[in-house]
């Protein structure tokens, strides 16, 4: 009796040692070290969904030399490296987290990634090119379904209330008119439009949170007039931002910071974070030096006055393009899209920095700890 005490006891003791995941004595130790992360957006956020679908490659970055310095290949990302959900999966202890349409991915565990380059809010935003955000949310729906049919309601429960639910969207939205030279404008007002973009987003957080998301990152809109792509050209090849666009970024975020807020006060365990990026982006763009960046103007690859035009590639149409010689001396990649250098940066603030930049909102290193 003595012995088979004894050996009890070593069981239990090398079981508490090993952190056994799996049973012992017949009891099942499930312990996650970290909470999932669940992807939502357009091109800063896509990760390569848009290589397995029928579009156009003004929506795909799967070619040379988009990728090459972190990847030494291109993988879809609209950079020349990581993006910020990438960088965040790495302080968060996570790998990687795949593309939602990467041929043989069904292991949702740790999360997966629905965003499309060229997505909107808006359904009408590059439509029939892309996955915009309602088609992104039913996809989520379906990958919720499995979770509980391979996890038990309990597990899955658990699961998807300690994900965080990373989402950034709305660029394509107001880009979008201003490219295809729209007459939207003439139609709505900016207040309208603004109105029409954030109700269909708390709509689509709304239907996360009610499948079970309670942790959401939601990033605002940067300076999207000072893009390289939509900065005004003046004789001389001088160029200022698009003050009109940059005017909707910000009315965007105010609105978009007044809905949360108001979700927060609706609805039970909502928690957010939703940083004042703009103002940092506005700083980078104006004072490049002052962030250990050369050039925050023109592009590092592309075509034309500041490499504004997407040609990035050669695969759009034109097959000559201008690549410059060092990439971390960029702000911009392309015409639209951040280097991985400055994607680092941005990824370090919403993760760590201090309320002065994130104002009222907690920063993700808190979120994914609550």
């Amino acid at each position: 009796m003595a012995t088979s005490s004894r050996f009890q006891v070593y069981v239990l003791a090398f079981c508490a040692t090993l952190l056994i995941q799996s049973g012992c004595y017949g009891h099942s130790v499930h312990q996650r070290k970290h909470a999932a992360l669940f992807i939502f957006g357009d091109s800063t956020f896509d990760v390569g969904n848009n290589n397995y679908i029928n579009t156009s490659t003004f929506f795909q970055a799967n070619f040379f030399p988009y990728g090459e310095t972190f990847f030494s290949d291109p993988t879809g990302r609209f950079s020349d490296g990581r993006l910020i959900p990438d960088i965040i999966a790495e302080y968060a202890n996570l790998p990687m987290i795949p593309p939602y349409l990467q041929p043989g991915f069904d292991s949702y565990t740790n999360g997966v990634n629905f965003a499309s380059s060229g997505a909107g809010v808006l359904a009408e935003t590059h439509q029939g090119f892309v996955l915009d955000l309602k088609t992104q949310l039913g996809y989520f729906k379906n990958v919720e379904k499995q979770l509980r049919h391979r996890l038990g309601e309990a597990e899955a429960h658990t699961l998807l209330s300690e994900a965080v639910y990373l989402i950034a969207i709305g660029s394509g939205d107001y880009s979008f008119p201003f490219i295809a030279n729209s007459s939207l404008f003439e139609s709505h007002s900016h207040e309208e439009y603004v109105g029409m973009v954030i109700g269909n987003l708390t709509n689509v957080i709304k239907e996360i949170y009610e499948k079970g998301g309670r942790k959401f990152g939601i990033k605002g809109i940067g300076n999207l007039g000072c893009i390289p792509g939509l900065r005004i050209v003046k004789p001389g090849n001088t160029s200022t931002c698009n003050e009109e666009v940059n005017a909707l970024s910000k009315l965007h975020n105010r609105v978009l910071a007044k809905a949360l807020l108001e979700l927060k006060g609706q609805l039970q365990d909502f928690v957010y974070s939703n940083p004042d990026l703009y103002s940092y982006a506005n700083d980078v763009v104006h004072n490049p030096s002052k962030y250990g960046f050369k050039e925050a103007k023109m592009a590092c690859c592309g075509s034309g006055p500041l490499r504004r035009i997407s040609s990035c590639g050669g695969k759009r149409g034109m097959t000559e393009y201008e690549l410059c010689d060092n990439v971390t001396d960029y702000v911009y990649f392309d015409s639209g899209h951040p280097t991985e250098r400055y994607n680092q940066k941005l990824s370090k603030l919403w993760w760590s920095h201090t309320p002065d930049v994130t104002g009222r909102y907690i920063n993700l290193k808190e979120l994914f700890e609550v």
